[in-house]
């Protein structure tokens, strides 16, 4: 319903200012209308069509990971965390396996293909649940982290940005470097989101499991950053792209080599991953052409320019620079719906180009935030869920606080 309200504003909105810019004389300003409504209709098609190849390849993979039993290893060793933090699912319990399935379909940055995996870990938390139409903790706990969930390899983000390069003609573009970044955005909001549930539904925090699993990573990402500093910006941009390609495809090989010593047709079930790739990316079509087109009404007649213009008007008279003003939007939809982020993502791209500031940023608050309202809508509905308790309060708190943060990351790493 809100994305609906939103994408008739734009066309009407739109529509009007582009009357009064009639009356004031230009009279090119509806042919320039149509011709964008034309090119980005176009262009939406040929980019979702560029995710068909990503999504079925991160698919496959997949379930070669799945069936050579690395996803059930990483389940029992994030086993101690999730006893934390899940206390009401017991060990062993299918909605474990399911969770891990889903967080690790984000992690890899699989966007829509995670919805299914979600929604089949909350049928199974509904047979957990003692109160049919109300949410549980475990509910709770388990959308809140899905959709502030840590993304190690924002792989559709990376394939879009590849596409857009290759249309902008850059030569030597590494699409991956924005993998570090992205996975430290994502971990401010993880962490959010886990802090505030955890206040609601008085879990401690402060337990070995947990505690490892933060100080770990951190420490990490601490080493990581602290190496990468050295360099200058352009020289950390090229590290930072090699360390997001040596750990995209050491997890590619990981997976197919253990499929091999576990004696599994690896082939076969690549393929049979891939086929389920190949229906999510075709999928995204529509919703990314329609939202592109809204979209390419709103700038087009200017109306773009002036919320940007607004935004950053407010941002300056508090003493803050303005540059990631333009990107603010892709967040700012993220939290409504993904496909409309991702719209203004390309948008922010096309206009100010994929290597800049602005669209390295844009891409990076597209990969480490989640769409809460869509996410809370389609899983509680799916197990007619009615009472959500307090389930988009932190689900907001998560999105408030890893949009911040990302941006401070983006100024850290592009600035």
């Amino acid at each position: 319903m809100v994305l609906n309200i939103i994408w008739i504003s734009f066309f009407l909105i739109g529509f009007a200012v582009a009357l009064l810019r009639l009356l004031q004389g230009d009279l090119t300003i509806f042919t320039q209308v149509l011709t964008g409504i034309f090119d980005t209709a176009k262009t939406g098609f040929d980019i979702s069509l560029g995710l068909v190849g990503v999504m079925s390849l991160w698919l496959g993979i997949m379930k070669i990971g799945e069936q050579a039993g690395v996803i059930q290893l990483f389940a029992r060793i994030m086993g101690p965390f999730f006893a934390r933090i899940f206390p009401d699912v017991p060990r062993g319990h299918p909605a474990g396996g399911s969770m891990v399935m889903n967080f690790s379909a984000n992690m890899l940055g699989l966007d829509n293909a995670a919805t299914p995996l979600g929604l089949k870990a909350m049928r199974e938390l509904q047979d957990l649940n003692p109160q049919k139409d109300t949410a549980s903790n475990a509910m709770i706990m388990f959308l809140v982290l899905n959709t502030a969930g840590i993304t190690l390899i924002p792989t559709s983000v990376i394939a879009i940005r590849q596409a857009i390069a290759v249309d902008q003609h850059l030569v030597n573009f590494n699409a991956a470097d924005i993998f570090l970044p992205t996975l430290i955005g994502t971990f401010i909001s993880f962490m959010a989101g886990l802090v505030a549930v955890a206040v609601y539904q008085r879990i401690n925090l402060f337990t070995a499991p947990v505690i490892a699993l933060v100080l770990g990573f951190v420490g990490l990402m601490a080493g990581v950053f602290g190496w990468l500093h050295q360099y200058p910006p352009e020289v950390m941009s090229q590290m930072i792209g090699l360390l997001g390609s040596l750990v995209i495809l050491s997890i590619i090989v990981t997976f197919i080599a253990v499929g091999a010593w576990r004696r599994i047709n690896v082939y076969e079930s690549f393929v049979e991953g891939a086929k389920e790739g190949f229906g999510v990316a075709v999928q995204i079509i529509p919703y990314l052409v329609a939202i592109l087109v809204a979209i390419s009404v709103f700038r087009t007649t200017g109306c773009m320019d002036y919320v940007v213009r607004g935004i950053a008007a407010a941002v300056a008279a508090v003493g803050l620079p303005t540059d990631f003003v333009p990107a603010l939007p892709v967040g700012l939809m993220k939290t409504l719906s993904g496909s409309g982020a991702r719209g203004l993502m390309v948008d922010v791209m096309k206009t100010y180009g994929v290597d800049s500031f602005e669209g390295k940023l844009a891409a990076i608050i597209q990969g480490s935030t989640e769409t809460t309202f869509y996410v809370l809508a389609v899983y509680f509905g799916s197990v007619n869920i009615r009472k959500t308790r307090y389930a988009l309060t932190c689900g907001l708190i998560a999105d408030a606080v890893g949009l911040v943060g990302t941006i401070i990351v983006g100024y850290w790493f592009f600035k």
